[in-house]
């Protein structure tokens, strides 16, 4: 344990560094403007990770170290609760050190602690429910639904994958016997009840905003297409055999399918509790996939419970642990390593540091300089990820606007620029002019270029525009 801890601090104090180094991906800079804009929800996601982000700037600024602060503390603390969680499941078989060092070694957690994105929060909470669950197995006591309860709402407030979580768990009390019981206990009922308490405001915010945001992750359903089946099933395999790492994600199947087993042939509640939580979030990505593209992220909620899985019910690999182990930190610390520094000349289509991370800072100090030096009273764009992140690098005295309709749920000021002349950046690779409702004047000026070491990442159209009266759809966006 005194070596699992030690490996555990100096991975976060690595990934500490590591998050104060890297410029902040799009995403995570919209979710900063999330965090300047405080609401019980959001059009794409719950409201938690503006909240981690709304801490952790208050702790430590608004820079890329306080917008991603609880990421790698969070990811600590979610190890800590699998440890206990092994160790109440499987007592003195020592499943949860192992299942730490397993999950540890993904380069899913090793990326999701540096990034802060909503999977950030939905790991830990996802974890500490498994964590409560645990200790209810372990001492019988049915005070602990609450806490896993409200542990579970806590997750929902996170993402909406964590209705999986609940999926999970219910299948679990329906289908074995020995959790069973727990049906006829109060206490089962009203774990659930304060999740949905938990999860109240979000059902509040999507009901006063016509369900903006159920809408729009309800559209990801999609039906049977045998065309690309073949396609995407495959991209999820591929996808989860590079974020665990392949060595981790043979822990992973070996293990699931061994808790499957024990789960059947004994009726073991720590059994079913874990193979349960590893098959129905993982059959309804498999169905997913079967008309759409899984991002490869989405699984990351099968990794806590798959950990403690492969700890307890694959003895036969334990002696492959310890590479497992290596090789995953290993394609983590190199991952680390071409954020940072990027000594690997690779392509920008194998480079996702590349492609998400790099060039952010100097694309919008070049973009403000430029509105500058031709008396343009803000930079705007009506790229959502472009606006978010000229919002966050652009120098002070710069305002910085965001087009489009997404913008109108939020709490933020609307722009008063009629007849004012301003500089639009919108990604080359989108078609056609901006939107002529928006723009009395539209007039191209060039390209500009976000790139690292020379390696273009994407370019960049550049216009110079005069703002209609009034100009629908337009916002200020908060500034660090």
């Amino acid at each position: 344990m005194t070596r699992l801890v030690a490996f555990l601090l100096a991975l976060t104090l690595l990934r500490l560094v590591v998050a104060a180094l890297v410029p902040l991906a799009p995403d995570e800079a919209y979710y900063w403007i999330w965090s300047r804009a405080l609401a019980p929800g959001y059009l794409d996601h719950p409201p938690m990770v503006a909240l981690w982000i709304r801490a952790g700037t208050a702790l430590a600024g608004a820079d890329p170290l306080g917008v991603r602060l609880l990421g790698p503390l969070g990811a600590l603390a979610g190890s800590l609760l699998l440890v206990g969680a092994g160790e109440d499941l499987f007592p003195g078989r020592g499943a949860g050190v192992r299942a730490a060092y397993l999950l540890n070694a993904t380069l899913v957690l090793g990326a999701g602690s540096v990034l802060m994105t909503p999977d950030t929060p939905l790991l830990l909470f996802w974890t500490a429910t498994i964590a409560a669950l645990a200790r209810l197995i372990r001492t019988g006591r049915a005070a602990w639904w609450l806490a896993a309860g409200l542990a579970a709402g806590c997750a929902m407030l996170g993402d909406y994958t964590a209705g999986l979580l609940l999926a999970g768990v219910g299948l679990w009390l329906v289908t074995l016997p020995r959790a069973r019981p727990w049906l006829g206990r109060w206490q089962a009922w009203a774990g659930l009840a304060l999740a949905f308490a938990v999860f109240a405001p979000v059902l509040v915010w999507n009901a006063q905003h016509g369900w903006a945001s159920f809408a729009r992750q309800g559209g990801r359903l999609v039906d049977f297409t045998p065309g690309r089946a073949v396609r995407f099933e495959g991209e999820l395999f591929a996808a989860q055999l590079g974020l665990a790492s392949p060595l981790v994600f043979l822990f992973f199947i070996a293990g699931t399918w061994g808790a499957l087993r024990a789960a059947w042939r004994e009726g073991g509640a720590a059994a079913g509790l874990v193979a349960a939580l590893v098959l129905v979030p993982g059959a309804v990505f498999l169905e997913h996939a079967l008309g759409d593209r899984v991002q490869g992220n989405w699984p990351a909620v099968l990794y806590p419970a798959a950990a403690l899985a492969g700890a307890a019910f694959a003895p036969g690999l334990r002696r492959w642990l310890a590479p497992a182990v290596g090789l995953g930190v290993a394609v983590t610390l190199a991952a680390y390593l071409q954020a940072v520094a990027a000594p690997f000349p690779l392509p920008a289509r194998l480079d996702p540091t590349l492609a998400k991370l790099a060039g952010w800072p100097a694309l919008a100090l070049r973009a403000a300089t430029m509105a500058r030096a031709r008396g343009a009273a803000f930079v705007a764009s009506d790229a959502y990820d472009v606006a978010s992140e000229l919002a966050f690098d652009a120098p002070g005295g710069v305002a910085v606007l965001a087009a489009g309709a997404r913008w109108r749920l939020f709490r933020l000021p609307r722009a008063s620029i009629a007849g004012q002349t301003g500089l639009l950046l919108r990604p080359a690779r989108r078609r056609g002019p901006p939107r002529a409702r928006r723009w009395r004047s539209v007039r191209p000026i060039g390209t500009l270029a976000r790139e690292r070491n020379g390696v273009v990442a994407e370019r960049y159209k550049l216009y110079l525009v005069v703002a209609r009266r009034p100009a629908p759809g337009l916002v200020n966006l908060p500034r660090p």
